[in-house]
């Protein structure tokens, strides 16, 4: 047994507002590991909805990592939504042409306006129903972000965090079982050894002795 087909759209024939992610992304510029599902109480096509000033001329992509849980109104605002805020003006005047392209002053707009760069999603990551997560930032491994959550600064592994802006609440282990989780990095196993420890990476506390004899 190795577990669902990652290529299935709808894991669960029964509940068809939860999908396979990467199943249903359309955009080049997204990118979502095997097993990462998305649940929408209406409709899942909302999910790449939910993807905010996501232009291709900004080229920042979206990159989410492997067996993620995204809840039902999760937001990603990517850097096409930054302004300046040095000049007099905030008014993003290059991008609508007639002359006002002259604001650019031998630019790019991708170098004219604000960007921090892709926004990256480790894996086993739990996201809740209607967080919010800002252009750029990094949230790291078996993170956990807490429903309506504002995510404005990188996440680190295992972090809990909740807020507007979100805060560290906890860490959901110690630093030396995150250390050992992070270089076990079970997400990156063969389907059929994952099955095989099904029951050791579902074990509370957790066994890392028994679980890294499998390395």
């Amino acid at each position: 047994m190795t577990g669902p087909d990652p290529a299935t759209l709808h894991p669960l024939p029964h509940h068809r507002k939860l999908v396979f992610l990467k199943n249903r992304i359309t955009r080049p510029t997204i990118e979502v590991g095997d097993y990462t599902y998305y649940d929408d109480l209406d409709d899942p096509a909302n999910f790449e909805r939910n993807v905010l000033y996501h232009f291709d001329f900004i080229g920042d992509r979206l990159i989410i990592g492997r067996f993620c849980a995204l809840a039902s109104g999760v937001k990603f605002i990517m850097n096409g939504g930054n302004h300046e805020t040095a000049p007099v003006s905030t008014f993003p005047f290059a991008i609508f042409g007639g002359g006002w392209e002259a604001a650019m002053q031998g630019q790019t707009v991708a170098e004219k306006y604000p960007s921090r760069g892709d926004t990256v999603v480790g894996h086993d990551v739990w996201i809740g129903h209607e967080a919010t997560i800002m252009p750029g930032v990094h949230i790291g491994n078996g993170a956990v972000v807490a429903t309506k959550a504002v995510v404005t600064r990188n996440v680190p592994a295992y972090a809990v965090v909740a807020g507007n802006p979100a805060q560290v609440v906890r860490y959901r282990f110690d630093e030396d079982t995150i250390a050992r989780l992070e270089k076990l990095a079970w997400w990156h196993w063969p389907a059929d050894k994952i099955t095989r420890h099904l029951a050791r990476l579902s074990a509370s506390p957790p066994n890392l002795d028994a679980l890294e004899q499998a390395l």
